[in-house]
């Protein structure tokens, strides 16, 4: 299991949203790049990065950020936020990111989103996030809550062939309050797609309990920069 660093970006810093408030905003540190240096270091074989101002607009919005990482390391790198059509992720791809994680547009335009995955050069390239609050997905920067199930999205694309399924729970997400393991757990066994776990993971405790669940990997923000968690 993998233990990604989230790198979220606003503005080209690096900040982190309490359960993805917008108006509750904590700055960290102005160059992400120093960030992901950092955690390479540390020994990171992966990097979580999100466009937050992506996420908001509905097209990316960080690129020179996102490249000058890619340009500064040599972890493999996920990103997501406002990606919505396919120039964006081909923009990703070609400055050398190797996952795009798709939420938003995937999930309110379906047919758009099967297409996707059967071009052969975004083969495993392609992950789903799924933001839930308490079950039920959030769309568009998690402004936007729906009625739609974060398990019954799960399941549907349980043979489908994505890199991954990112399953963030975002009443922990920024609240170090320890993640969700029952919810984590179900949406986890109900798919064949491996699956990454993210909010409210703050311990070293919490990270012994995840290893326990059928994961590839979890991410972690708020606790590492705080110095709560090494990696």
């Amino acid at each position: 299991m993998d233990i990604l660093p989230a790198i979220d970006l606003r503005g080209g810093k690096c900040v982190r949203l309490i359960q993805g408030d917008y108006q509750r905003e904590i700055r960290y540190r102005d160059d992400p790049v120093e960030v992901a240096l950092d955690f390479q270091k540390d020994g990171a074989r992966w990097i979580h990065i999100v466009d937050l101002d992506g996420a908001k607009q509905g097209k990316l919005a960080n690129l020179p950020a996102i490249k000058s990482i890619t340009q500064a390391t040599s972890v493999q790198i996920e990103v997501g936020g406002g990606i919505r059509c396919l120039e964006d992720i081909r923009a990703l791809l070609d400055v050398g990111i190797t996952r795009v994680i798709l939420g938003t547009k995937a999930l309110q335009d379906w047919p758009w989103f099967e297409n996707l995955l059967q071009k052969p050069e975004l083969a495993n390239r392609l992950a789903l996030g799924l933001d839930a609050r308490d079950g039920r997905l959030a769309v568009s920067g998690w402004t936007d809550q729906t009625a739609q199930s974060a398990l019954d999205f799960a399941q549907r694309v349980r043979d489908w062939p994505l890199a991954a399924i990112i399953y963030t729970d975002i009443s922990k997400d920024g609240m170090l309050v320890g993640p969700n393991l029952q919810a984590t757990e179900e949406l986890a066994l109900s798919t064949s797609v491996p699956v990454i776990a993210a909010g409210g993971v703050t311990t070293e405790a919490d990270v012994r309990a995840l290893a326990q669940l059928p994961l590839a990997g979890i991410i972690i923000g708020r606790a590492l920069y705080e110095g709560r968690i090494t990696i």
